[in-house]
Protein backbone atom coordinates (compact mmCIF):
# COMPACT_ATOMS: atom_id res chain seq x y z
CA UNK A 1 0.00 0.00 0.00
CA UNK A 2 2.74 2.32 0.69
CA UNK A 3 4.64 1.44 -2.56
CA UNK A 4 1.66 2.30 -4.22
CA UNK A 5 0.92 5.97 -2.77
CA UNK A 6 4.85 6.30 -3.62
CA UNK A 7 6.52 5.91 -0.46
CA UNK A 8 9.36 3.97 0.90
CA UNK A 9 8.34 1.63 3.69
CA UNK A 10 11.98 1.86 4.57
CA UNK A 11 11.52 5.16 5.50
CA UNK A 12 8.69 4.71 7.88
CA UNK A 13 8.92 3.87 11.76
CA UNK A 14 6.97 1.90 14.31
CA UNK A 15 4.77 4.19 17.00
CA UNK A 16 1.40 3.44 18.59
CA UNK A 17 -2.15 4.73 17.23
CA UNK A 18 -2.58 8.81 18.47
CA UNK A 19 -4.08 9.21 21.84
CA UNK A 20 -7.19 11.52 20.44
CA UNK A 21 -7.31 10.83 16.63
CA UNK A 22 -9.77 13.64 16.17
CA UNK A 23 -6.83 16.17 17.01
CA UNK A 24 -3.85 14.20 15.54
CA UNK A 25 -1.27 16.58 13.99
CA UNK A 26 1.88 15.98 13.00
CA UNK A 27 4.84 17.64 11.04
CA UNK A 28 4.85 16.21 7.73
CA UNK A 29 1.37 14.93 7.68
CA UNK A 30 2.55 11.08 8.13
CA UNK A 31 0.29 8.19 7.95
CA UNK A 32 0.33 5.18 9.74
CA UNK A 33 -0.26 1.62 8.62
CA UNK A 34 -0.46 -1.78 10.30
CA UNK A 35 -1.87 -5.30 10.08
CA UNK A 36 -4.96 -6.37 11.08
CA UNK A 37 -5.84 -9.60 9.91
CA UNK A 38 -5.78 -9.87 6.50
CA UNK A 39 -5.97 -6.14 6.02
CA UNK A 40 -4.05 -3.44 5.96
CA UNK A 41 -5.30 -0.26 8.07
CA UNK A 42 -3.97 2.95 7.59
CA UNK A 43 -4.61 6.16 9.63
CA UNK A 44 -4.74 8.67 7.37
CA UNK A 45 -4.89 12.07 8.45
CA UNK A 46 -4.53 13.63 5.18
CA UNK A 47 -7.18 13.12 4.33
CA UNK A 48 -6.10 10.70 0.69
CA UNK A 49 -8.68 8.03 1.25
CA UNK A 50 -12.11 10.53 0.35
CA UNK A 51 -10.02 11.24 -2.98
CA UNK A 52 -12.08 8.96 -5.73
CA UNK A 53 -8.79 8.67 -7.68
CA UNK A 54 -6.71 7.92 -5.09
CA UNK A 55 -8.85 5.13 -3.77
CA UNK A 56 -9.96 3.39 -7.18
CA UNK A 57 -6.25 3.21 -7.87
CA UNK A 58 -5.42 2.09 -4.63
CA UNK A 59 -8.37 -0.98 -4.80
CA UNK A 60 -7.13 -2.39 -8.37
CA UNK A 61 -7.21 -5.62 -7.24
CA UNK A 62 -8.50 -6.05 -4.43
CA UNK A 63 -11.45 -4.68 -2.04
CA UNK A 64 -10.14 -1.04 -0.51
CA UNK A 65 -13.18 0.17 2.66
CA UNK A 66 -12.64 3.79 3.87
CA UNK A 67 -14.06 5.80 6.67
CA UNK A 68 -13.21 9.46 7.55
CA UNK A 69 -14.66 11.76 10.02
CA UNK A 70 -13.79 15.49 10.82
CA UNK A 71 -16.35 15.76 13.26
CA UNK A 72 -15.76 19.35 14.30
CA UNK A 73 -17.08 20.24 10.80
CA UNK A 74 -19.51 17.21 10.99
CA UNK A 75 -17.74 15.93 7.66
CA UNK A 76 -17.70 11.95 7.06
CA UNK A 77 -17.10 9.83 4.27
CA UNK A 78 -17.52 5.88 3.79
CA UNK A 79 -15.98 4.34 0.43
CA UNK A 80 -16.21 0.71 -0.60
CA UNK A 81 -14.44 0.14 -3.88
CA UNK A 82 -13.55 -3.05 -5.25
CA UNK A 83 -11.02 -3.00 -8.36
CA UNK A 84 -10.97 -0.20 -8.95
CA UNK A 85 -14.74 0.39 -9.29
CA UNK A 86 -16.58 2.65 -6.19
CA UNK A 87 -19.49 0.00 -5.01
CA UNK A 88 -20.89 2.00 -2.10
CA UNK A 89 -20.29 5.87 -1.21
CA UNK A 90 -21.82 7.49 1.78
CA UNK A 91 -20.80 11.15 2.53
CA UNK A 92 -20.90 14.46 4.31
CA UNK A 93 -24.74 16.08 4.49
CA UNK A 94 -25.62 14.47 1.31
CA UNK A 95 -25.96 10.77 2.41
CA UNK A 96 -25.71 7.94 0.01
CA UNK A 97 -23.50 9.39 -3.08
CA UNK A 98 -24.60 5.63 -4.61
CA UNK A 99 -26.98 3.16 -4.37
CA UNK A 100 -27.07 0.86 -1.92
CA UNK A 101 -25.82 -2.32 -3.21
CA UNK A 102 -27.74 -5.79 -2.53
CA UNK A 103 -24.26 -6.97 0.03
CA UNK A 104 -24.99 -4.12 1.97
CA UNK A 105 -28.78 -4.56 1.94
CA UNK A 106 -28.95 -6.27 5.62
CA UNK A 107 -26.60 -4.26 7.19
CA UNK A 108 -28.23 -0.59 6.01
CA UNK A 109 -31.38 -2.27 7.50
CA UNK A 110 -29.64 -2.89 10.57
CA UNK A 111 -27.67 0.67 11.21
CA UNK A 112 -31.72 1.64 10.59
CA UNK A 113 -32.87 -0.34 13.45
CA UNK A 114 -29.91 0.69 15.55
CA UNK A 115 -29.49 4.12 14.69
CA UNK A 116 -33.10 5.27 13.59
CA UNK A 117 -31.98 9.24 14.97
CA UNK A 118 -29.35 8.86 12.04
CA UNK A 119 -26.23 10.04 13.76
CA UNK A 120 -22.98 10.99 12.02
CA UNK A 121 -21.21 8.21 10.53
CA UNK A 122 -18.28 8.22 12.78
CA UNK A 123 -20.84 7.80 15.60
CA UNK A 124 -21.60 4.19 14.62
CA UNK A 125 -22.60 3.43 11.67
CA UNK A 126 -20.03 3.46 9.55
CA UNK A 127 -18.17 0.77 11.86
CA UNK A 128 -20.67 -1.60 11.61
CA UNK A 129 -20.14 -1.59 7.58
CA UNK A 130 -16.63 -1.89 8.32
CA UNK A 131 -17.11 -4.71 10.20
CA UNK A 132 -19.48 -6.35 7.09
CA UNK A 133 -17.18 -5.35 4.45
CA UNK A 134 -13.90 -6.63 6.26
CA UNK A 135 -14.65 -8.81 9.24
CA UNK A 136 -13.35 -6.78 11.57
CA UNK A 137 -14.64 -4.74 14.22
CA UNK A 138 -12.64 -1.68 14.62
CA UNK A 139 -12.50 -0.73 18.38
CA UNK A 140 -10.64 1.84 20.11
CA UNK A 141 -8.74 -0.86 22.01
CA UNK A 142 -7.54 -2.71 18.59
CA UNK A 143 -6.43 -0.02 17.19
CA UNK A 144 -4.89 1.58 20.17
CA UNK A 145 -3.05 -1.81 20.88
CA UNK A 146 -1.70 -1.98 17.36
CA UNK A 147 1.45 -0.96 16.24
CA UNK A 148 1.81 1.59 13.63
CA UNK A 149 4.49 2.07 10.99
CA UNK A 150 4.56 6.18 10.52
CA UNK A 151 5.74 7.69 7.60
CA UNK A 152 5.15 10.29 4.68
CA UNK A 153 4.15 9.61 1.22
CA UNK A 154 4.30 12.21 -1.72
CA UNK A 155 1.13 14.20 -2.67
CA UNK A 156 -0.49 12.09 -5.16
CA UNK A 157 -1.15 14.07 -8.57
CA UNK A 158 -4.77 14.37 -10.09
CA UNK A 159 -5.59 12.22 -12.77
Amino acid sequence: MVARLGGRWEDFTPGPFPDDPDYYSHSGEPLGVTSIGDWTFVFDPDWLGTREDVITKLSEGTRLVSQAALAIKYMDYFYWCENGEIRFAWGGDDGYLTETPAELVDTMAEIDRLYPSGPRLYEGPAFLLVEHLTGIRATEQLLKGSTFMWGVVPEPTKS
